[in-house]
């Protein structure tokens, strides 16, 4: 019997080597996928995902809406009262140039002899036609009454923008615009003056912007602008890596292995990413998406994301 129980020791013994060889080997191929083993004597933490602060430059930027007004507009009327529009020889929108003839004018029988009997409207200035209404022939003119014709000198325009007063103190001349409008893209522009007065209902002040160029555009037209009122460069981080408290803003970087807190002072925004104006440099090393499941000191595995996008 003892023969029989050493017997069945062994065999056991030879059937369970294979199971505990594979169980050390899984174990090992295990520890090695993470590519972050722990060095010895310390705790192995969660694998978390992380990317490196950089220097950037952010755009401070306000977002406004307004409407495209001429620039300078001159009024055409005729001279003398009482003559009658024998023919209109422009078109609105037509481009006419000072001392250009826009229409003829007859002088109907009831007025006096001595009168010549025809006359002609002429563009005082040079520039874009505005027809305000149709002309229709045999219309009676007069100098007293609402102008026939409008030039807009040389096609300019201003685009006049509504201001809520909380941006006042940010809008200044000079600053740049980009202008949107229907139909039309990559318009630019600068600030050329504020008004001096906030309008009481509304509390919208008026900023309006020198078009640059000679863009097609329509008078009355609407349009949005964004209005470039500062830049700073600083540290840039993502928007995720960042965690909003009532303590202020924290972000959670990886030295030696561990998460330390770090309070952080935030800036602008862009796109996806947030500036950090101080608490962090650039290249220090943060969890790319902060959470509360990580905390002061706990060991973590970090996995640089440059370092993934390369081996793909």
């Amino acid at each position: 019997m003892v023969f029989a129980a050493a017997g069945f020791s062994s065999c056991l013994a030879r059937r369970l080597a294979p199971i505990g060889l594979a169980a050390s080997v899984a174990q090992l191929v295990s520890l090695g996928a993470g590519g972050s083993l722990a060095a010895a004597g310390e705790p192995a933490g969660m694998a978390v995902t992380v990317v490196r602060s950089k220097a950037a430059c952010f755009e401070d930027s306000v977002k406004l809406t307004g409407f495209i007004l001429a620039r300078e507009e001159a009024l055409v009327r005729p001279d003398v009262d009482g003559y009658h529009v024998a023919k209109v020889l422009v078109e609105n929108g037509d481009v006419v140039t000072a001392g250009q003839k826009l229409a003829d004018l007859v002088k109907p029988e009831w007025l006096p002899q001595a009168l010549p009997a025809t006359a002609s409207l002429t563009a005082n200035i040079g520039g874009i036609l505005v027809v305000p209404r149709p002309v229709p022939i045999g219309m009676p003119v007069s100098a007293r009454a609402d102008p026939l014709f409008r030039i807009i000198r040389d096609g300019e325009f201003d685009l006049v923008l509504d201001v809520p007063q909380s941006y006042l103190t940010k809008i200044k001349p000079a600053q740049s615009v980009r202008i949107e409008t229907l139909g039309a893209v990559d318009i630019a522009g600068t600030i050329r003056n504020l008004a001096p007065d906030v309008d009481y209902l509304s509390q919208l002040g008026h900023a309006v912007v020198q078009i640059t160029g000679k863009p097609s555009l329509r008078a009355g037209s609407f349009a949005s602008a964004v209005v470039e009122t500062g830049r700073s460069c600083s540290t840039s981080v993502p928007l995720s890596a960042v965690l909003f408290g009532p303590q202020g803003s924290v972000v959670q970087v990886v030295e030696d292995g561990r998460v330390q807190m770090r309070p952080v002072r935030i800036g602008l925004f862009t796109g996806s990413d947030i500036e950090i104006r101080s608490g962090l440099k650039a290249g220090d090393v943060v969890v790319q998406r902060a959470g509360a499941f990580l905390r002061q000191n706990d060991p973590v595995r970090p996995i640089l994301v440059e370092a993934q996008e390369t081996n793909r």
